[in-house]
């Protein structure tokens, strides 16, 4: 077996086990694994890596189109392939009513606000769903969206546990394929299913490039590596989440401590 092949099985045998061991803690031990199906490699590849880890009848697959989509038979597709339950929410009639009212009072939802609501939305569609079967919520972004901050904030980005979080994009694809996934689940072209885009036609540059950064390679192109570097700064402020102000550190300045003041 090539090296890289087996570091990719073995990543993938550790990964499994990391999830068993999650769901093995007291406050886990009973609850089954809830994620979105978009039919894109990311949900495909954790949902499998659930199905390996607990079994398939202790993951939930929870669809949630924005009215009638395109792709959504991908998504029934991935459900069948790996044989676990499903949940079918239409986030549709929420989506507009928020966006109606918004609109109601006088203000204008930009393009960027819708595309960021359906994310949101289904966030909270998974939360209450795993609330209401005891269950807990897997996030699926993979580190190479993740670095450039292409998820929503409070919206793909949320869950209990991230097992793709640290693998590449590439090496998402290889750890589906290390676990016997069939490639038209993991060759899917990325898309936010809402902008009528591709992602790499958003980003302006392609995954394969984008890694290959990421990973310490120098990209040919100086505008797209410029580019990434860029995306990569200026969406730090995601990844820093929420700031929190800390009275103790406020009040350090002082020689008496915060309670003396109070």
């Amino acid at each position: 077996m090539e090296t890289r092949l087996l570091k990719t099985r073995i990543q993938t045998i550790l990964c499994i086990g990391w999830i068993q061991s999650y769901f093995s803690k007291p406050e886990n031990k009973d609850c089954v694994a809830v994620l979105g199906i978009s039919g894109g490699k990311d949900s495909t590849v954790a949902a499998a890596l659930c199905a390996e880890a607990l079994g398939k009848d202790r993951v939930i697959g929870v669809l949630m189109p924005n009215g009638t989509q395109g792709d959504f038979e991908d998504s029934l597709k991935v459900v069948k392939t790996l044989g676990i339950k499903s949940v079918y929410v239409n986030i549709q009639n929420p989506y507009e009513s928020i966006i109606e009212g918004i609109s109601d009072n006088d203000i204008d939802c930009s393009e960027q606000t819708k595309i960021n609501l359906a994310p949101r939305l289904r966030m909270s569609t998974l939360f209450a769903v795993a609330q209401s079967v005891k269950g807990r919520v897997v996030c699926t972004s993979n580190k190479s969206e993740y670095k450039i901050g292409y998820y929503t904030m409070f919206g793909d980005d949320c869950g209990h546990l991230a097992p793709l979080r640290h693998w590449l994009c590439r090496e998402v694809i290889e750890v589906g394929k290390s676990l016997g996934l069939p490639d038209e689940l993991l060759e899917k072209t990325p898309s936010d299913g809402l902008s009528g885009k591709s992602d790499e036609d958003v980003f302006g540059f392609t995954y394969k490039e984008l890694d290959a950064q990421l990973s310490g390679s120098q990209v040919q192109d100086e505008e797209k590596s410029e580019k990434i570097k860029k995306m990569v700064a200026s969406s730090g402020f995601k990844r820093r989440g929420l700031q929190v102000y800390n009275k103790e550190e406020a009040m350090s300045f002082l020689s008496v401590s915060n309670e003396e003041w109070w």
